[in-house]
């Protein structure tokens, strides 16, 4: 029978993360990913927590966006109007900044390189719609049946459509879509840009839609596998996937459009840290995931994720859809450490993952990794890793290490290698600050992620923010941000217009649609749910949009209009610096968010601290971190309290997590746990 439990689950490169919550408590675990039959390490654990109790299963997965980056996909085709067939690989002819003088880059899915659709199977068919929605070319519905034959011949297993225009007007893509299952069977999957992405952009809405098809490919099989696996093993609840700002969707809901699931894992921990530190009083984050493969980083700002409206899976290659502004890095725990051709120490961005994983794993891998710097430098418990089910080999970390080719001595090779890596995390976390204007001074950082906790506190003085904030469980916090959200439907439509009182009609009948469309597909009353409007408009002229304007909610008159485009204009004020009130205003895309909530985790205080200094457990000597040797204390961190003090060099230890305390800091217990890492003397 399912009862109040919650289970949130985030698979990873090297390790699948579950979290469950009921009566209060808390009880996390991790299990290896793998790479064949991902969903398999999914209905392992959450096996291991238990599933007799449980009401929602929450889950994020990087499947789609592995098999993307792998091309690991299904063989699909693209339907487009004639002459048309090369907006897929076109892109929108934007250069990295790093290629922008290197005349033998190619973008990664152009058909020079790894298409997502080749182009032998992107066909043109007959027809044209105008901007306004009329029919200049109707559908030739022949030609269509003949390009369909062709990709029959080649054993497609789904469809992709995107006319031009057809966000305006949709019929000739369901003409298509009938026509499509007459040809290649109802079971075909197939998308329309229409239905997938109504916006303008044509290249946007074109790889928006390819990318659906794909995830259906992908997902049928995943999603049957995993619910199948979940209802052997009693669970009786309901299934949530997380998309790509880590908002939650039933899965039917979510497989409708699974383009939105692509990428969900590491936005989980962004809304984690924005709902935990609302919790403890602090609204300013830099969000930074630093796992076994890569370090992502995001930014909560006044409580709220920044979120963009695409999401770039390689460079151009973009996905219309909600997404929390992530910036990955190749630096993270399984990060090699490796002799560049010029006789420098790197390390990263290419990383062991979890198989065979760093030196030390004993798995059969003999490249050094971070995991085997922390471990000589005695960062880690070769006997305690994973709260004691993984030991550690230090000899075979040592080995590692050893065999670079380099004249640098063995404690050379260990220090540098920990240097640099701190320096690429802080590089990383300072791009982010000057990217988003903001200054690093009135931040903390959000340290988690299997080692997060471990190496961020170190960048402290690099970085310049006031405090590295550690939270309860932090190398499961994506997963626990996977039990800190809320149910999001969201449905947009663009229509330009320009926003002057003849427009509130039909600004009017394009979020009444909407709303309405929402709530009958979620079977839900306005009372039950909290509905946001927002648009995404420009001033007449421009080429670029300024997203997440705010639309005052019940009928839009006259009045509506005008504070829309007040809203604009401070929108656009604070986005771009500038205001300019006597141009006019350009609606594009119109939005609207259903927030339906439902159970969150709740994190239990810790008990008070009795006055004296907390007791150490042990002693630990550190090397090769800064000059010389250092002894630090070892701390359990069950055993401390709210208001506990513990003083650098120190290591505290839980089961899942290692934190540093350096030389020169000073952590503070808070009352949900969480550890404040500061320089000694800054207040709190």
């Amino acid at each position: 029978m399912a009862g109040d439990g919650l289970v949130g689950i985030d698979v990873g490169g090297t390790f699948t993360d579950c979290i469950s919550y009921e009566n209060g408590q808390i009880k996390a675990l991790k299990v290896p990913s793998k790479k064949v039959d991902p969903e398999q390490a999914v209905v392992e654990g959450a096996s291991a927590l238990g599933l007799d109790s449980v009401t929602y299963f929450n889950h994020a997965s990087t499947v789609g966006l592995n098999a993307v980056i792998t091309r690991n996909l299904p063989k699909i085709g693209y339907l487009t109007t004639d002459g048309h067939r090369d907006v897929p690989d076109m892109g929108r002819a934007l250069r990295p900044f790093e290629a922008l003088t290197d005349p033998s880059w190619r973008r990664s899915f152009g058909d020079a390189n790894r298409p997502l659709v080749p182009r032998y199977l992107r066909r043109g068919v007959k027809e044209r719609i105008k901007a306004d929605g009329s029919v200049l070319i109707p559908l030739d519905r022949d030609d269509a049946r003949r390009q369909l034959g062709v990709l029959k011949k080649c054993n497609v297993q789904g469809v992709a459509i995107c006319l031009i225009n057809a966000y305006v007007s949709p019929e000739h893509e369901i003409q298509l879509r009938e026509l499509v299952r007459e040809v290649l069977g109802d079971d075909m999957p197939c998308s329309i840009s229409s239905e997938v992405s109504p916006l303008a952009k044509e290249y946007a809405r074109a790889s928006t839609t390819i990318v659906d098809v794909l995830m259906k490919g992908i997902f049928r099989r995943y999603a049957d596998n995993l619910v199948q696996g979940l209802q052997e093993r009693n669970f009786q609840g309901v299934v949530n996937f997380a998309d790509c700002a880590a908002t939650l969707l039933p899965i039917d809901f979510a497989l409708e459009r699974p383009y939105r699931v692509i990428f969900s894992g590491p936005a989980a921990g962004t809304v984690s840290t924005s709902y935990f530190g609302s919790l403890i009083g602090e609204n300013n984050f830099i969000c930074a995931d630093v796992g076994g493969t890569s370090t992502d980083i995001s930014v909560v700002t006044d409580g709220s994720p920044i979120v963009n409206t695409t999401f770039e899976v390689e460079h151009d290659l973009l996905v219309n859809t909600l997404a929390n502004e992530i910036s990955s890095l190749g630096a993270g725990g399984g990060s090699l450490v490796s002799v560049a051709p010029g006789g420098a120490l790197q390390v990263g961005p290419e990383s062991a993952g979890a198989d065979p994983g760093p030196a030390c794993y004993g798995r059969g891998g003999t490249k050094p990794t971070m995991t085997d710097v922390c471990l000589l430098a005695g960062l880690l418990n070769e006997e305690e890793f994973l709260g004691g089910e993984m030991r550690l080999d230090r000899s075979k970390a040592r080995a590692a290490f050893e065999s670079l080719d380099t004249p640098l001595s063995l404690d050379e090779r260990v220090h540098h290698a920990y240097r640099l890596g701190l320096h690429n995390i802080s590089e990383g976390i300072t791009d982010i600050a000057i990217r988003y204007g903001i200054d690093p001074r009135d931040f903390s950082i959000m340290a988690y992620g299997s080692a997060g906790p471990m190496l961020l506190p170190a960048v402290l003085e690099l970085t310049g923010v006031k405090s590295v904030v550690v939270p309860p469980y932090p190398g499961l916090f994506s997963a626990l941000g996977l039990v800190s959200a809320d149910r999001v439907y969201t449905d947009n439509r663009s229509a330009y217009t320009v926003l002057t009182p003849d427009a509130a009609a039909q600004v009017n009948d394009i979020y009444t649609s909407l709303e309405e469309s929402l709530l009958e597909r979620i079977n839900a009353r306005r009372d039950e749910v909290t509905i946001l409007r927002t648009f995404d408009g420009r001033l007449v002229g421009q080429t670029w949009d300024t997203p997440f304007v705010t639309v005052p909610n019940g009928e839009i008159s006259v009045g509506g209009i005008e504070t829309m485009i007040g809203n604009f204009h401070r929108a656009y004020k604070e986005r771009w610096g500038n205001q300019f009130e006597a141009m006019p205003v350009e609606g594009v895309t119109y939005r609207v968010q259903v927030i339906a909530p439902i159970q969150k985790v709740t994190y239990q205080p810790v008990p008070k601290a009795t006055g004296t200094k907390p007791e150490p457990t042990g002693r630990v000597v550190l090397r090769y971190l800064e000059s010389g040797e250092a002894e630090a204390n070892e701390y359990a961190r069950e055993n401390l309290r709210s208001g506990d003090v513990v003083d650098g060099p120190a290591i505290i230890r839980e089961a899942m997590a290692t934190i540093q305390v350096c030389v020169g800091q000073q952590a503070t217990v808070g009352d949900l746990g969480e550890i404040v890492i500061r320089r000694s003397g800054t207040s709190l």
